[in-house]
């Protein structure tokens, strides 16, 4: 699988650049699956804002307003009770899967309870767009100040990649750089600090930072 890692989803030239050369066309020609999940995991998300992400409303023209082809959702909590034999062709058929914000432990429990988690090493060619929890999944460890999900064991993700990440980055109060040298502190493994107009591609194990913004990795 392809990943493009945002804080903010597809925000500038650079950042949708990156995305075309990893689908390999158009994003015209490219059909797209959103995965809300990790929203209901999040206080600050509910009905409303799913809604909007699936309907490609003007707050998520980063993610799901980009022009795609086409749009449909994959909720992740429902792929248990239908049978993989459903789900999975939906999967393998999609260019994309345009992963939203909110809790990334629930996300990450959602992800290994639908059997999605598993399937992802046998999608080469697919490209994941994270934003937010949507990227933080593939990481090993979120830090615990991003755990809002009353049921989460702990901060562990998928560890997909070997790197964290800090999200909006000067985009709250409480997400300043200060802010991320702390969580950096406690995170355990290198770790990127990226603001909305940052993305993290990841290729075969190769990573590259792609930013019109402000950008900082701790560790080595």
């Amino acid at each position: 699988m392809k990943l493009l890692l945002t804080s903010g989803g597809v925000t500038n030239p650079s950042i949708r650049s990156a995305l075309v050369r990893l689908l390999g066309k158009p994003v015209d020609e490219c059909h797209a699956l959103c995965v809300p999940t990790a929203q209901w995991g999040h206080p600050m998300c509910g009905p409303a804002s799913v809604r909007g992400f699936a309907a490609a409303e003007r707050r998520w023209q980063h993610l799901s307003g980009l022009g795609w082809a086409s749009l449909g959702v994959l909720e992740l909590t429902a792929l248990p009770t239908i049978g993989a034999e459903r789900w999975v062709p939906w999967v393998r058929e999609a260019d994309v899967l345009l992963v939203d914000g909110g809790d990334a432990t629930y996300l990450c429990h959602w992800m290994r309870e639908s059997g999605l988690a598993d399937l992802l090493p046998s999608l080469p060619d697919t490209v994941w767009v994270g934003v937010s929890a949507g990227s933080m999944v593939m990481t090993p460890r979120i830090g615990a100040y991003f755990v809002e999900w009353p049921s989460a064991p702990d901060d562990r993700a998928l560890g997909v990649v070997d790197f964290s990440i800090f999200p909006h980055l000067d985009a709250f109060p409480s997400n300043t750089l200060a802010d991320a040298e702390r969580w950096a502190a406690d995170i355990g493994v290198p770790a990127y600090a990226i603001d909305e107009q940052t993305a993290i591609e990841v290729v075969d194990g190769s990573v590259e930072v792609v930013s019109e913004g402000r950008w900082t990795k701790f560790g080595s």
